[in-house]
């Protein structure tokens, strides 16, 4: 149950979707459903990212490409896959070639598609001895956490969706008790009426279906690490039972009547704000106290461009060694498309670009155009190339290089004048042919 991936479904049949919806929980999967491509953006900007989205490309208000650039603008590179009738292929194979992960047909192979998704959807590279960026922020975290990992006090790490928070927790297992076990839950992933039994563990015969006994995650843990990912998600009922687990340091499985004694390390993670939770009364206050003894935050990736080419030359290395591919490189101009990009996905979405762009680069070197596919989206229209198409490409260029002068060569600073995103800037300048 280790950070059970996401899955945004975006499907208005209301056969199909439902359908897709079960199976991917019987397949242990945390699916949600969209009818609409406004539901999706809303369902998008009211939580975190999922792992990856399975999206109708004919939706009642939106198209696959208006979704998709939606997408790239909420949540940034992630696995998408499209569901389209045969006559909607052309459509399928531009988003392809923009970025987007596969298209089905329908019917839709399930069985297929659930087999991609597992793909897709693996856990964030995990962390070994070196260091976990060359930030400023992200040394002075790793310093924390070593020195943290030298007695027994909880964590708590904090920080957006996909910066690498279980890589942190992961450092500070590896640093105290790497020979031990890592027991790790998504507290957002686990069915409200299973929280306990997944927690503490139940004994044969407590509830309907408890054919035999199962130690939960705080027993599996035993003398190592319990990592509980999104804490601020445990449900009110359940958080003065993990309060009595930090205080007492004993818990009682479901239907037991002998105490068990907890030994391992509390590391808890969470991209919410855990005083607005208390102060909105959905998490305990004493319990927000007992957890935050040593409280480190994970900086989001565009706050640390340092170790964007650090992390993409790991992921790249690792992408080879996984999928048995030939040698790759990042060319100059890729890792410039690296630095100009704000990554909305933090970690996670640089890892899913660099690992497409290993799959699917013609070359062996990999260049912008295999990292931000999505860019033909945003091409220049083939409709024609009138007076007013050429006088509309002087005046951008004319304001475009106006501002990197203003800005004497900063990208970002040009962006800002111009009141665009430093991805949007860059791609403008590629069509331009401006260096």
């Amino acid at each position: 149950m280790n950070d059970t991936p996401s899955v945004l479904v975006i499907e208005d049949d209301p056969v199909l979707g439902p359908a897709l919806m079960q199976r991917l929980r019987l397949e242990g999967f945390r699916p949600r459903l969209a009818a609409t491509g406004a539901a999706a953006v809303e369902a998008l900007a009211g939580g975190a990212p999922p792992h990856a989205v399975v999206s109708d490309i004919r939706l009642p208000d939106m198209d696959g490409e208006a979704l998709y650039r939606h997408l790239l603008d909420m949540a940034g590179a992630l696995p998408v896959y499209f569901i389209t009738a045969h006559g909607q292929v052309d459509q399928a194979v531009r988003l392809i070639k923009a970025g987007a992960r596969d298209y089905l047909t329908k019917p839709v192979d399930v069985d297929s598609l659930v087999a991609e998704l597992r793909k897709a959807c693996v856990p964030d590279a995990p962390a070994d001895a070196a260091a976990l960026g060359a930030a400023p922020a992200m040394r002075q975290a790793e310093a924390v956490l070593r020195k943290a990992a030298r007695v027994e006090i909880p964590v708590l790490l904090t920080g957006e969706t996909g910066v690498g928070k279980e890589v942190a927790a992961r450092l500070l297992h590896a640093a105290s008790r790497a020979d031990r076990p890592f027991a790790a839950v998504n507290c957002a992933a686990i069915p409200r009426d299973l929280v306990e039994s997944t927690l503490f563990g139940h004994e044969r015969g407590a509830f309907t279906g408890a054919v035999a006994s199962s130690p939960g995650l705080l027993a599996r843990a035993g003398t190592g690490t319990l990592f509980l990912d999104e804490i601020a998600e445990l449900p009110v009922e359940h958080q003065s039972k993990l309060l009595r687990v930090i205080q007492e340091r004993v818990f009682l499985p479901v239907g037991g009547r002998e105490e068990r004694r907890f030994e391992a390390r509390l590391v808890c993670a969470t991209h919410a704000d855990l005083a607005a939770c208390v102060a909105a009364g959905t998490f305990r206050e004493d319990l927000y106290f007992r957890i935050n003894v040593v409280e480190v935050r994970i900086p989001p990736l565009r706050e640390r461009p340092e170790d964007v080419p650090l992390l993409a030359r790991r992921f790249l290395d690792d992408a080879v060694a996984r999928f048995g591919l030939e040698a790759r490189a990042l060319s100059p101009a890729g890792l410039a498309a690296l630095a100009d990009h704000d990554w909305p996905g933090n970690v996670r979405e640089l890892r899913n670009r660099i690992e497409r762009a290993a799959v699917l680069a013609d070359e062996t070197v990999i260049g912008p155009t295999d990292l931000f596919p999505e860019a033909a989206l945003d091409g220049p229209s083939s409709a024609g190339t009138g007076t007013l198409d050429e006088a509309l490409t002087v005046a951008t260029r004319a304001k475009v290089e106006e501002a990197l002068r203003r800005a004497e060569g900063n990208r970002g600073q040009a962006a800002r004048l111009l009141g665009v995103s430093r991805t949007t800037l860059w791609k403008r300048m590629r069509e331009l042919g401006i260096g």
